[in-house]
């Protein structure tokens, strides 16, 4: 039996939902500093140009207010170009044909051709063009004008800059740490997979779902890799950055060494599953080889075990190497591939290939 039907207005509305929407709201901080940010900039750019309501400032602090502090600062120089270039695009505009009421098409096709010839980034282009149509529909197509808006761009995207530096610059690196941690123990559990697959007869169903396993690794170790990529992005220019930039750089060199075991873990279970026989674990050498992969699983853990004042850890299992004399000659291929793939996990653990 099967349950009903999705009606198709529920699916529209779970994927227009997923769409506009994200899992994990954004931390409030943000969205308050994004506000004060506007607000300072509204009042410091009424005090400088008191004649002019400061829309192109507000614009800048709230656009520049990023997760962390490089993408604010990026976020800002790309603010600034896109209304230099736009603002230029529509005083040359506005000098050559007038106020027509075409002139929004016109500003809108030379501010996005100037975009591409500079090799703007598409959020640069865009908002040359969209600067460029603010100049016209405020009226303001004087050269004072427009080198107003720019000072007052520069002054929101420098305030947004500074809010979001100074006051509890965002840190991405405490997911970090936990993702090396579950990414390890599931590589762990992988071998330990493995060698279960080695130690008695299995079907094809069991094969499938080691290898589907295996092969999750790989996404995780993408995932782990992006957050990685935002806990440098977010200590980048980020006056906080001292005091965890030495825990992410053991975070990183774990990484390093866990994603070349993931390569070899996931090799393992491609070999295996495509070349798997019920009577391979009637060899002997197999069983040894099922007792080395759960000794890797069990030092791979030991990688990022906690440490703990109140006993000492278990000693490392992998306390000597493992040899086959000579392999079964039926599988010496299939026993060829996963013994080396074994010797480099084990070497990766052990640090004798660092």
């Amino acid at each position: 039996m099967t349950g009903p039907r999705t009606r198709p207005w529920r699916r529209f509305e779970r994927d227009l939902t997923g769409r506009l929407t994200v899992q994990v709201r954004p931390a409030w901080l943000q969205l308050a500093k994004g506000a004060a940010a506007a607000i300072l900039t509204w009042f410091v750019c009424l005090a400088i140009f008191p004649s002019q309501l400061p829309i192109f400032g507000a614009i800048a602090a709230l656009i520049v207010m990023q997760e962390n502090v490089d993408q604010s600062l990026t976020r800002g120089l790309e603010r600034v170009l896109g209304v230099l270039v736009g603002v230029s695009v529509a005083l040359g505009a506005g000098a050559l044909f007038g106020p027509q009421s075409w002139l929004f098409i016109a500003a809108i096709v030379v501010a996005m051709g100037v975009g591409w010839l500079l090799r703007m980034t598409p959020s640069a282009a865009n908002q040359t063009a969209i600067s460029a149509l603010l100049m016209i529909a405020l009226g303001g197509l004087e050269l004072h004008y427009g080198a107003e808006r720019l000072v007052e761009t520069a002054i929101g995207a420098a305030i947004g800059v500074a809010v979001n530096a100074l006051v509890v610059a965002p840190v991405r690196t405490s997911s970090v740490h936990l993702a090396i941690v579950e990414l390890t123990e599931h590589a762990a559990a992988v071998l330990r997979r493995l060698a279960e697959t080695l130690e008695e007869p299995r079907a094809n169903a069991w094969l499938a779902e080691m290898l589907a396993q295996a092969r999750g690794l790989q996404e995780e170790r993408s995932r782990v890799h992006a957050l990685l990529r935002q806990a440098r992005e977010s200590l980048r220019f980020n006056p906080r950055s001292r005091r965890y930039r030495e825990g992410l750089a053991e975070d990183d060199e774990q990484f390093q060494r866990l994603q070349r075991i993931v390569t070899q873990v996931v090799g393992m279970a491609r070999a295996l599953a495509d070349n798997y026989a019920p009577d391979l674990v009637d060899d002997p050498a197999v069983a040894g080889m099922a007792e080395e992969m759960r000794r890797a699983a069990h030092d791979l853990e030991r990688l990022v075990a906690p440490e703990s004042g109140s006993g000492e850890p278990d000693p490392p299992a992998l306390t000597r190497p493992f040899a086959i004399p000579q392999p079964n000659p039926r599988y010496w291929v299939l026993i060829g591939s996963l013994m080396e793939d074994l010797r480099r996990v084990r070497g990766r653990i052990t640090g004798e290939l660092e």
